[in-house]
């Protein structure tokens, strides 16, 4: 039987980029593929490959180049291969969030008794009453396709919400349910945006929302924010940064990473300078409306006089109702957009999970706001957030604005910056103060920079107080040796 062979070449004679090698030779199927673990053999009938040169200077500049190799007999050509990625790729990061989580949960796995408090995860179970819905669905063979936009029955659902808790109404026509809130929101981003177009987006900021903007060929502008206003938009920086080139304007409430709320007297602010301005657009994103502490509450932008027709409301079922892993969210909003970003979908996914869609109308039924399920996660949530801002107010120099929803803290560290530890070295920055709790105290967070903001590092409290407790015992014991750098 004869085989094409994949290897790659670590030898000096390769390019730096490296060259996969693909010859054509010999082998027994499941016969013993050799020391080589960078060979892959597959089984092929003999035949003559006509494989011709067509590499050139241009596409050696531009990635990495594999080399196909035909062998029959003494004969050989070679082809080069272009496998460069597309700039629109190249021009956007991977999630930090994800790669730590990652990094956190391999640890977990080898036996290290990491404690990750870095994923935007609630920690508890699915309410059983979602969960019997998704399992019914399964049992009564509800378990095809769905319309693109979701099912209607779930849409009217959607609709009855937010009138109801909003304030808003929409038809069922103006919604698109979605494989999360995550695809919706970059839906819409590739919906409204062209190239060359602005996305104005307050930092600190959920670590997508730039790279979505890049994805679209638009040009994320940061507009910072302070500690010491609670992490919320300057209505008056705003207006000095918006342009003819500014397309989406995107807002955070309850906030990822800060758990700031932006009052209602502030979003009124923001709406009349979003008013004066034809091409502006709003995506609000409300993920984490339900997880919200008393006496603050919840405003829709898109309730706001005038912000209707220019506001995509974003929502979805993964915090409030811990369905992180059921992957269901939506988008509300005129007809004319979610028409679409339901285009966009339909090319892309299409409908979300049948299963899903019908855990998300038991979701939905549990009362206002969730209900007592919601309300009880809530109220942990909010005994967890009071234990770490008590306990992180004790150290000297941190600076903490308390949340007032969602379930992160965002803490200004910024004091041991320039400290060092014995055997680590100098903290320079939020990422290496990350690296050194979680090589020193064996704590999983994610540093600020991936937030738009070096000073602070976010901390999630999806997590049990007695695995928080520990978590601050560590962190505390770790800090506590950390010393000033001395000079040469």
């Amino acid at each position: 039987m004869a085989a094409f062979s994949l290897q790659t070449s670590s030898s000096s004679s390769s390019s730096s980029s490296g060259i996969a090698r693909l010859s054509f030779e010999t082998r027994i199927p499941g016969s013993n593929l050799g020391a080589d673990p960078k060979s892959v053999y597959f089984p092929c009938q003999p035949r003559v490959l006509p494989l011709k040169h067509q590499c050139n200077s241009q596409s050696k500049s531009r990635g990495g180049v594999v080399m196909a190799v035909a062998v029959s007999g003494n004969d050989q050509s070679q082809v080069e291969v272009d496998v460069s990625l597309s700039p629109r790729v190249n021009s956007v990061k991977p999630s930090k969030t994800v790669a730590i989580t990652d990094q956190a949960t391999a640890l977990v796995q080898a036996g290290v008794p990491v404690i990750r408090l870095a994923a935007g995860e609630p920690d508890f179970d699915t309410p059983s009453v979602i969960a019997e819905a998704g399992i019914n669905a399964i049992r009564e063979g509800f378990t095809r396709y769905t319309p693109n936009a979701g099912t209607l029955e779930l849409r009217q659902a959607i609709c009855h919400k937010l009138k109801e808790e909003n304030g808003i109404t929409y038809t069922p026509d103006q919604i698109v349910v979605s494989n999360g809130a995550k695809q919706s929101i970059v839906q819409a981003v590739l919906a409204v945006c062209s190239p060359g177009d602005e996305v104005i987006i307050p930092a600190p900021f959920w670590v997508s929302y730039p790279e979505m903007a890049r994805m679209a060929d638009a040009t994320p502008v940061i507009l910072p924010t302070s500690i010491s206003n609670d992490f919320l938009l300057d209505p008056k920086l705003l207006e000095s940064k918006l342009t003819e080139k500014s397309r989406l304007l995107i807002l955070c409430s309850p906030s990822n990473p800060t758990g700031s709320v932006y009052p209602k007297s502030l979003l009124q602010e923001i709406a009349k300078i979003v008013a004066k301005h034809p091409r502006l657009l709003v995506i609000s994103d409300e993920i984490y409306e339900h997880i919200i502490y008393a006496p603050a509450t919840h405003t829709s932008f898109a309730s706001l006089p005038g912000m209707w027709e220019r506001t995509l409301t974003i929502n979805g079922f993964s915090k409030a109702f811990a369905m992180t892993g059921w992957r269901l969210g939506y988008i509300a909003g005129p007809k004319h957009f979610v028409t679409a970003c339901g285009k966009l979908q339909s090319q892309f996914t299409s409908g979300a999970s049948s299963i899903s869609q019908k855990a998300g109308v038991a979701a939905l039924g549990l009362g206002y706001a969730g209900g007592e399920a919601v309300a009880t996660m809530v109220k942990a949530f909010r005994e967890r957030r009071d234990f770490l801002v008590k306990s992180f107010g004790e150290l000297s120099g941190v600076r903490i604005s308390e949340p007032r929803g969602a379930f992160y803290l965002f803490i200004d560290f910024s004091a041991y910056y320039g400290m060092e530890a014995k055997g680590f070295g100098k903290i320079e920055n939020s990422e290496s103060l990350c690296r050194y709790l979680l090589d020193k105290g064996q704590v999983a967070l994610v540093p600020g920079d991936a937030f738009g903001d070096d000073t602070c590092i976010r901390i999630s409290y999806a997590a049990s107080l007695p695995t928080l407790q520990a978590a601050v015992e560590r962190i505390k014991k770790a800090l506590v040796e950390l010393k000033p750098s001395v000079g040469v």
